[in-house]
C-alpha cells in the first residue's frame, strides 16, 4: 500500500459518516500541501476497495451516499444485530416508523400529504424523526402556505447502506381479501408502506 493509500484510509476510518471524494482531496491537499490529482485518489480508493474484499476482514470499504465509508459484511450483520438487541431495547414506535417509510417512499412531502395518507396528525412522529436526523427540511412547497418538503437525511442513507432512496426495497404486492362477493377493497399506501419489513431502527 502506498503512501497516499494510507492516507485516504486513515480519512475515511475516522470519518463518523460517509466522506466524499470532494472532502478527501481537500484534506488531502491542504495535509500534505500540494495539489492531489483527482486521479489519483480514485485509484487509491479502488485499491483500498480490494483490499478489504479479502476474507481477512470483518468489514469492507463501500460507496455509500455519495461517499465512501467502512461498513461490517454481511456475513456478520446477524451478531452485531444480536449485540445491538442486548445494548438498546427500544424502538421506534410504530407511528414514527410509519412516517419515516412514508417520507422515504414519497420524498419529498409536506407534513399534510403524510396526514393524508396516515390518517391522523403526523406533528409528533415528523418532530421525533427530525431529533433523530432520520429525516430533513429541504425547502418548501410552492403550494399554498409554501408548507415545508421532508426527505430521508444522509444519516438514514448510511443507517440501511444506501446509495440514492432509488435503492430502497419495492414496496411489497398486498392482496386483502374479503368474505363477501366482488372485487377485494383496495389496499391504501398507508397500509402497503406500513406493512413493509425494512425499518429496525432503535429509539433512545
Amino acid at each position: 500500500m502506498n503512501k497516499l493509500d494510507k492516507h485516504i484510509e486513515s480519512l475515511i476510518f475516522v470519518s463518523q459518516r460517509s466522506i466524499s471524494r470532494k472532502e478527501i482531496k481537500k484534506a488531502l491537499d491542504t495535509a500534505l500541501e500540494a495539489n492531489i490529482a483527482q486521479k489519483e485518489i480514485d485509484s487509491s480508493i479502488t485499491a483500498l476497495i480490494e483490499k478489504y474484499k479479502s476474507e481477512e476482514y470483518s468489514f469492507e470499504l463501500v460507496e455509500i451516499s455519495g461517499g465512501f465509508q467502512f461498513m461490517t459484511k454481511g456475513a456478520y450483520h446477524g451478531t452485531i444485530g444480536q449485540f445491538l438487541k442486548q445494548s438498546n431495547v427500544k424502538r421506534l414506535s410504530k407511528a414514527a416508523l410509519e412516517t419515516l417509510s412514508i417520507i422515504a417512499y414519497r420524498q419529498p412531502i409536506v407534513k399534510s400529504e403524510i396526514e393524508k395518507i396516515r390518517g391522523v396528525s403526523a406533528d409528533y412522529s415528523v418532530q421525533k424523526l427530525l431529533e433523530k436526523e432520520l429525516i430533513q427540511i429541504s425547502g418548501r412547497s410552492e403550494g399554498p402556505g409554501k408548507p415545508l418538503l421532508y426527505t430521508t437525511s444522509e444519516k438514514f442513507m448510511d443507517y440501511f447502506g444506501l446509495k440514492t432512496p432509488k435503492d430502497l426495497p419495492q414496496l411489497k404486492e398486498i392482496v386483502k381479501e374479503e368474505n363477501s362477493i366482488g372485487q377485494p377493497a383496495p389496499v391504501t399506501e398507508a397500509e402497503q408502506i406500513s406493512d413493509m419489513d425494512v425499518f429496525n431502527l432503535e429509539e433512545e
